[in-house]
């Protein structure tokens, strides 16, 4: 197992906790609806894309490139995916200018696709 996959999974779970319980009860009638829609699906995408990140720690061994780019992928994406649709989703009670956000979340979305790609191919290739 690679302690350093392990590790960054561990840390987006905590994170990813501790924003899906303050968006459950921290965000509530402060947001709009589609906003609080928005934050769940930053939560939801950050615990797939760490649950991903755990399965690829067993294929730590294999000594594959193609996991190093599944991991900095996944990595990459919640951060610009899910990092860019907290903050605009509580752009509301912010004053932090989001106009740059818009294109970033897509980006983001890219990197999970590229990500899964390469767990993909990786698989296709490990013994």
């Amino acid at each position: 197992m690679n302690k350093r996959i392990i590790l960054t999974a561990a840390v987006f779970g905590l994170i990813g906790v501790i924003l899906g319980a303050f968006g459950a009860h921290g965000l509530e009638g402060k947001v709009s609806d589609k906003s609080l829609d928005n934050w769940k699906t930053a939560v939801d995408y950050q615990f797939y894309h760490t649950l991903a990140l755990l399965f690829l720690a067993t294929f730590s061994r294999a000594k594959n490139n193609l996991i190093n780019i599944a991991y900095f992928s996944f990595t990459i994406g919640i951060l610009l995916f899910s990092g860019s649709l907290y903050l605009l989703s509580t752009r509301e009670i912010t004053s932090i200018s989001t106009a740059m956000l818009g294109p970033i979340t897509p980006i983001g979305g890219m990197f999970f696709i590229i990500g899964w790609i390469g767990l993909f191919l990786a698989t296709i290739r490990h013994r």
